[in-house]
């Protein structure tokens, strides 16, 4: 029996989000919650926009 995975944890190592991988933003073949942690923060911290995550 094999397991298909549809989530995953954000790629942004200091990011606690999970994200579906069909919602996910791709770059570089990782998976990502949003577009601040694909860009590698460029503003710095803190944006990427869900609550409780200090990434």
């Amino acid at each position: 029996m094999t397991a298909t995975v549809t989530q995953m944890k954000c790629a942004c190592e200091s990011c606690l989000c999970i994200v579906s991988l069909e919602a996910a933003i791709q770059k570089d073949g990782k998976y990502y919650c949003s577009e601040a942690c694909a860009d590698g923060h460029p503003n710095g911290h803190g944006d990427c926009g869900h609550a409780g995550c200090g990434c």
